[in-house]
C-alpha cells in the first residue's frame, strides 16, 4: 500500500519512477504532413510538370526530406536572412536567375564554413581544382573558397559557362553536381536534350528535385510545418582595408583596427593562418567588423 501511494504521488508530481520513461509525447507534438506534390513548378522561368510516376515520386521524396529533417531545415531558414540578400544581389549583377540561390542553399545549407567529405568548401562548395580554375586562391594562408564574394563570382562564372553550353537552366543546375562534361556526355550517349529524360547518377537525379523543393520550402515554410520568424542578420562591417603587402601578425593587425583576432577571422573566413606572407604581392580586401558591444 505504501509503494502504491508513492507511485501515485510521484506520478502526480511528474517524477518518473523506476522503469518509467522520462519522455512524454505532447498531445500536439506531431509534425504536419509534407506538402503534396504540385502539378508543376517554375524554375528560372521554365515550367516543370510532375506528370509521370518517376517525377512525382522523386519530388515526393524531397518534400518528405525537407519536412522531417527539422533541425537542418530550421537552420537554413534562419541563415537565409544573413545570406540570401547578398546572394540575390550578386546573381542579379551577373545575369543569373534568382532561383539559383536555392542551389547554393542545398550545396552548403547556407553555411560558409561547410566542407564536404570530398573536400568541397564554402557556400558554393568548390573543390580546390575548380576554385583555382575560376580565379580563387587556395593556399595554406589564403583560401578564397571561404570568401563569400569571390566564391559567388566564381559560381556565377561557372553557371554562365554551363548555360552557354546547354541553353537550359535545369541542365545547368544538374551540371553543377556532375559537371558540364558529365551532363554533355550522357546527353550525347543517350540522345536526349532534357535533364528529365536522362539516366543520371542517383545523386544528380535527386539534385534538381531538391532545388525545386528548396524553392517551395523557402517561399512557404509554413506549408512544411515551420514557423521560424527569427532570421540571422548579416555581420555588421565598419570598413574594409586593401592590403598589398605582408601582414606578419593578424593578431596585431586586428588590434590596430580595434577588434579582436577572433572577430577579424570570423569576418574573413578566407584567412586560414595567423599571418599573410603574400610573396606574390596580391591585393586583398580585409573586412573590419564593428567591435562587439
Amino acid at each position: 500500500m505504501r509503494r502504491l501511494t508513492i507511485i501515485i504521488a510521484t506520478a502526480l508530481l511528474g517524477i518518473p519512477v523506476a522503469g518509467q520513461s522520462i519522455y512524454r509525447q505532447p498531445s500536439d507534438a506531431s509534425h504536419p504532413t509534407a506538402p503534396q506534390v504540385p502539378a508543376y513548378a517554375v524554375f528560372a522561368g521554365d515550367t516543370i510538370r510532375f506528370d509521370t510516376a518517376e517525377k512525382y515520386e522523386r519530388m515526393d521524396r524531397e518534400l518528405l526530406a525537407f519536412t522531417y529533417m527539422q533541425s537542418n531545415s530550421t537552420l537554413m531558414l534562419k541563415r537565409s536572412g544573413r545570406w540570401f540578400p547578398f546572394i540575390e544581389a550578386m546573381l542579379k549583377d551577373n545575369g543569373i536567375p534568382d532561383d539559383f540561390k536555392y542551389l547554393c542553399a542545398i550545396e552548403s545549407n547556407l553555411d560558409p564554413k561547410a566542407v564536404s567529405v570530398t573536400g568541397a568548401t564554402g557556400l558554393w562548395q568548390f573543390t580546390k581544382v575548380t576554385a583555382r580554375e575560376f580565379g580563387m586562391e587556395v593556399s595554406a594562408e589564403v583560401d578564397e573558397r571561404y570568401n563569400e564574394e569571390k566564391e559567388t563570382i566564381g559560381a556565377c562564372a561557372y553557371l554562365k559557362r554551363a548555360y552557354a553550353k546547354f541553353g537550359d537552366w535545369t541542365a545547368v543546375a544538374a551540371s553543377y553536381n556532375c559537371g558540364i562534361a558529365g551532363v554533355s556526355k550522357r546527353m550525347e550517349a543517350q540522345k536526349q536534350s532534357s535533364f528529365f529524360d536522362l539516366l543520371l547518377p542517383e545523386e544528380t537525379s535527386r539534385y534538381v528535385y531538391r532545388i525545386l523543393v528548396a524553392k517551395m520550402f523557402f517561399e512557404n515554410p509554413e506549408a512544411f510545418g515551420f514557423n521560424v520568424p527569427d532570421r540571422y542578420k548579416p555581420m555588421e562591417i565598419s570598413r574594409s582595408v586593401l592590403v598589398s603587402g605582408e601582414i606578419p601578425s593578424l593578431v596585431d593587425f586586428a588590434a590596430q583596427y580595434g577588434v579582436s583576432y577572433a572577430q577579424l577571422k570570423r569576418a574573413n573566413l578566407w584567412l586560414r593562418s595567423d599571418k599573410i606572407t603574400n610573396k606574390d604581392r596580391r591585393t586583398y580586401r580585409i573586412l573590419i567588423p564593428k567591435p562587439a558591444q
